[in-house]
């Protein structure tokens, strides 16, 4: 008897578990309506049989159990919550201008408010003041969630600060510091509402994994020592101690790529044999090349886009083919027959070039007003990008269609008993076990969503941005349009398709020469359902640790506001005394890397406009078929589905080949390949031959990794490369072979096939 014939037999015998009324509620979990490539039934089946969630992935990482008593909205979670909102987000701000940068992640508020939290309940006195208690007892594990949501809810750079950062640099515009605050927290907040009205669909189903919540909830049951049913009485040592083990080779190893021998995290040991080869190192390099060297020793740059071991293998499967595919054999093609006049720029680079091959000045075809001067342009040259940058954006074209066409046909099931179901009718035990707690009111939502409605009202129509309200409001209507889609692509997949490209096509062709009013469109268009799946995974995160939803939605609001705050307060400083800041040769390595690419898309979209550069008769025309290819695929793969229900075809997503890569430029080949290989290995090798050990390990083990480097990163930057301008070790480490070998070669000195001619290469006439 199988195990599916031997569980339906005991679910229909009384004496043995469940009733038969029960069994389709079973079944309704462990098979879902819509084709999940990422379970099997047994393994479905096993998990209800438990009490558990039905997918093996969850019991490993998140404990199916509940302890309503443990405090949560203490007095010193909020305070430790507001000093890393302040601390980290700060730092991150200052970082971002630095070339290179460091990013502090949530992750080391993670580890670094464990200590802190103990140290409080052991040192505070147990007394209470005005009522609250100074030191409720052991610091507990939903303490520790809600500190660190409140660090990882705004610890990345605000997306519209680049605005005033590019208003600044490119446009000589600036704007006090009321428009500014508006607009971020506008930007910053609009989305909360947004996710908020999307939890049904995204957050309740048992479906909605949300693998990198994975890691997280891994980290805080080690660090909390929380016992899983699933777990059982494994071999081996104990998570707490392979994880120390685990943290402390990632920490300690990461001196060496991350500085004293770099090299071995630009391991492109082919162009070092022909440094001056250009063909070879174009296939071969990692800096301006397409990585097939394949080798890092550097987990920073193997988890840039993502941990490998947090993505299901089967979306990491379609990650590689859509690299392979497009950039190992379309970019070729298209470069080496010179297309687009690629020939004479870099292979991949994620800059703008004129018809010389040197980077874009945009100064030479604005007004002083920033608008578009065609005069000018005319005279000038016309936008030519790299044959990668350019397949990027045909690849953003395609994900826009195909996402939406993908999730129709693949869930539309789900979509539709999701909107008829409450949170109350899930049979999934997370599910159950919050449902002890009192929702988030609808106005909760709806206030939140008119308050920062009225903001961006007021920062786009009192300052001159030229950017009309309804353009506003048709920004938000397709950021709202997208979340639900995207979102399911993103709970299973751990890949988010973008909108920053679809939002700068429309606007572009809306308001073609208005810059300011495209960033704005973009932001607004693309942050809003960012920030909206942002809250989403936080309130999964949530759901996982049994926080109450309450207390999850102030804490983020508040602690996203107190962020966003401190990083504009933080670039104003910097910008006001940080001498040549933005400057391609400051000194100080604070050249402003991602503004300068920020930039670059407002020339494109906001100054130019795609109708000169896409359109029919324009360089990049011909992109603009992926909108259909987008859609088409999707189709295609349906009926293939339908054909082959049970063969490899059923693991192919068309939405995550098209935004697989979408990291690509500024990611290189580098973050990809070697990420594909260890994703191989841990999420299909071990996973299948030993998956008791991958349950135990797999999640710890990445936390573990991430939080290494991270913490390694701080130490290097604060001990060894800020101090004294950078110049500890001197030429001793610095200039060292082991650190210049791989830039000395024509991949690093990003090298083009073709010299361009003193009277550029184009079209004589670009008007």
């Amino acid at each position: 008897m199988s195990l599916e014939e031997k569980q339906s037999a005991d679910f229909a015998d009384p004496e043995k578990g469940l009733a038969q009324d029960d069994i389709e509620a079973v079944e309704a979990i462990a098979i879902p309506d819509f084709d999940d490539p990422n379970i099997d039934k047994d393994a479905a089946i096993e998990g209800v049989l438990e009490d558990d969630s039905p997918y093996p992935e969850v019991r490993s990482a998140v404990a199916n159990t509940d302890d309503p008593s443990l405090p949560v909205s203490s007095l010193r979670a909020w305070f430790i919550g507001f000093i890393w909102a302040i601390v980290i987000p700060g730092l991150n701000q200052f970082f971002f201008f630095r070339f290179p940068s460091v990013t502090i992640t949530g992750l080391v508020a993670q580890l670094l408010a464990f200590p802190v939290g103990r140290a409080w309940a052991r040192f505070v006195p147990k007394v209470k003041v005005f009522g609250i208690e100074l030191n409720p007892g052991p610091f507990t594990i939903k303490e520790h969630v809600l500190i660190t949501i409140m660090a990882t809810v705004g610890y990345q750079s605000a997306y519209a600060t680049d605005i005033v950062a590019v208003q600044r640099v490119f446009y000589n515009q600036t704007f006090n510091f009321s428009y500014q605050w508006l607009m971020v927290m506008s930007t910053q907040l609009i989305g909360f509402s947004i996710g908020g009205i999307c939890r049904r669909f995204l957050v309740q189903p048992p479906s909605m994994i949300w693998p990198t919540n994975l890691v997280t909830c891994a980290l805080f049951n080690t660090l909390h020592a929380t016992q899983y049913a699933g777990m059982g009485k494994r071999g081996g040592i104990s998570r707490e101690r392979f994880f120390l083990y685990a943290f402390l080779g990632s920490f300690s190893w990461y001196f060496l790529p991350g500085y004293a021998f770099q090299a071995l995290s630009y391991f492109s040991w082919v162009c070092w044999i022909v440094p001056d080869n250009i063909k070879v190192n174009q296939m071969f390099g990692y800096e301006s090349g397409l990585g097939m060297s394949m080798l890092t020793f550097d987990w920073a740059q193997i988890a840039y886009t993502g941990s490998p071991l947090a993505t299901p293998w089967w979306a990491e499967a379609n990650v590689a083919f859509a690299f392979v595919f497009f950039y190992w054999l379309v970019a070729p093609i298209l470069y080496y027959t010179n297309t687009w006049f690629s020939s004479y720029l870099p292979v991949l680079n994620d800059g703008s070039f004129d018809n010389t091959g040197q980077p874009y000045d945009v100064s030479k075809i604005t007004n002083s007003d920033g608008t578009f001067n065609e005069a000018a342009y005319q005279a000038y040259s016309p936008l030519y990008l790299s044959v990668t940058f350019a397949l990027a954006y045909g690849l953003s074209f395609a994900s826009v269609t195909g996402t939406l066409t993908h999730t129709i046909l693949f869930y539309r099931k789900q979509i539709w008993s999701q909107a008829r179901r409450s949170i109350h009718e899930q049979n999934d035990i997370h599910a159950r076990l919050m449902s002890r707690y009192p929702q988030v009111p609808n106005w909760w939502f709806i206030v939140t969503f008119v308050v920062m409605f009225v903001f961006g009202v007021i920062s786009i129509t009192v300052w001159d941005t030229k950017f009309p309200v309804q353009y506003f409001i048709l920004a938000l209507v397709i950021s709202f349009f997208y979340t639900i889609p995207i979102g399911i692509i993103q709970a299973i997949t751990n890949q988010q398709v973008g909108l920053n490209v679809i939002t700068e096509l429309i606007i572009g062709y809306a308001l073609p020469g208005r810059p300011i009013a495209m960033m704005m469109f973009k932001t607004w268009g693309y942050i809003t359902m960012a920030q909206a799946l942002q809250f989403t995974q936080d309130l999964k995160l949530g759901h996982y640790m049994k926080i109450p939803p309450r207390t999850m939605f102030l804490a983020q609001v508040i602690a996203a506001a107190v962020a966003g705050t401190t990083q504009l307060g933080v670039q104003a400083w910097m910008f006001t005394n940080i001498e040549g800041i933005c400057d391609a040769h400051q000194p100080d390595g604070f050249v402003c890397p991602n503004t300068t690419v920020f930039g670059t898309a407002s020339i494109i979209w906001g100054v130019i406009g795609p109708k000169r550069i896409f359109s029919a008769g324009a360089t990049y025309n011909g992109l603009l078929y992926f909108f259909l290819a987008g859609f088409l695929a999707p189709v295609l793969h349906y009926l293939a589905t339908l054909k082959w229900p049970n063969s490899w075809v059923r693991y192919v997503n068309f939405p995550v080949i098209f935004t697989g890569t979408g990291l690509l430029p500024p990611a290189t080949s580098i973050n990809f390949v070697p990420w594909a290989i260890v994703g191989f290995i841990f999420q299909y090798v071990i996973r299948r031959r030993s998956f008791s050990w991958w349950s135990k390990y797999n999640y710890v083990l990445s936390a573990a990794m991430d939080s290494g480097v991270a913490v390694s990163t701080v130490v290097i930057f604060f001990c060894l490369e800020f101090p004294k301008a950078g110049t500890i070790g001197g030429d001793t480490i610095q200039k060292w072979w082991g650190n210049t070998v791989f830039l000395n070669t024509a991949d690093g000195r990003q090298t083009s096939l073709l010299t361009p001619p003193p009277e550029g290469f184009g079209p004589r006439n670009w008007s």
